[in-house]
């Protein structure tokens, strides 16, 4: 959650090396599968034609988030990268995850002829290598954010509103599995001369997919239905407050994810009672300052002046 134009400029980044890449491995894959035979390779042709859907939607996704507010959208974009990010994980599942798994069950219920492996071997080794740097590119991005808010990659990962780079991570992660899968199913059925070891490798890196599609929409459904700040970003959050002159209590706080660089905080606040207006006026804009110094992907802060909890007991009656 970091500095908005670096990190979004990181990661249009990663997600245009891992578009071209996934382009260019398309291509060879559907060429080697068409020569080989193999329903794997065509599985991986179409799992790498489905990346590269998942990545010119991600790049939509980011270029339509920073959109700045309008009148229309006086909160911004930001919420609308998980709309076009919950697609491109519908467009894994449906391009990539459906075509290999029926492909693969085909395979193992009518057979197929197989060709010159060959072609396939260099073309997986080749693809290995892009996918790999392109892996590597999402990764190092992974890590530095990670390091720059003191937590462990896998964690930052898995909590990471950044959804384009954790998709970019993941499916490359998955398309090094799938390549391994395929290379497993050509050589199983070059040894064998059967085509089964072939259709299973399919099958396996359509399963391969389901999972990848399904932690991505889950994570952007999460996002789009609204989500705090992690649990150590909030307790921050109300020590800055508490930590600002003429604040006494912070009776509730409200925090809402609506980008990677976009937070939002709303928080009900006791002030002293004998502050002036133009002091809780000047503390409200202090709080202000203190958090976006703290963690500047805060873009907007509410604060509401509120009875304390002792003042509301006695305005009751009875009290």
């Amino acid at each position: 959650m970091g500095d908005e134009q670096t990190e979004g400029g990181e990661s249009t980044s990663t997600v245009v090396v891992a578009a071209a890449a996934n382009l260019g491995i398309a291509v060879a894959k559907l060429v080697a599968g068409l020569i080989s035979g193999s329903s794997a390779m065509l599985s991986e042709a179409a799992h790498s034609v489905a990346d590269t859907v998942t990545e010119l939607m991600l790049l939509t996704a980011l270029k339509r988030s920073e959109k700045p507010p309008d009148e229309d959208h006086p909160l911004g974009y930001g919420p609308e990268r998980y709309i076009w990010a919950m697609l491109a994980a519908v467009a894994t599942f449906v391009g990539g995850a459906v075509f290999s798994l029926y492909d693969g069950i085909h395979t193992l219920l009518k057979g197929e002829e197989l060709g010159d492996p060959l072609v396939s071997y260099v073309v997986l080794a080749v693809a290995f290598l892009l996918e790999g740097f392109s892996l590597r590119t999402g990764v190092r991005q992974v890590r530095g954010e990670a390091a720059r808010l003191r937590m462990p990659a896998p964690r930052y990962l898995r909590r990471t509103p950044d959804t384009a780079v954790k998709a970019v991570v993941m499916e490359d992660s998955a398309a090094l599995a799938g390549l391994l899968l395929a290379a497993g199913g050509l050589l199983g059925g070059q040894l064998s001369g059967s085509a089964v070891w072939d259709g299973i490798a399919s099958i396996l890196i359509g399963v391969l997919l389901v999972y990848v599609a399904w932690v991505l929409c889950r994570s952007n459904a999460q996002l789009l239905i609204g989500r705090p700040l992690p649990a150590d970003m909030r307790a921050g959050v109300r020590e800055e407050l508490l930590s600002v002159p003429h604040v006494v209590e912070v009776l509730e706080l409200t925090t809402l994810i609506q980008g990677p660089s976009e937070l939002l905080v709303a928080a009900k606040v006791d002030f002293r009672d004998a502050s002036t207006a133009a002091q809780i006026e000047w503390a409200c804009e202090e709080a202000e300052q203190q958090l976006r110094e703290r963690y500047p992907s805060i873009q907007r802060v509410y604060l509401d002046p509120t009875p304390g909890r002792a003042q509301r007991a006695a305005a009751r009656p009875g009290g």
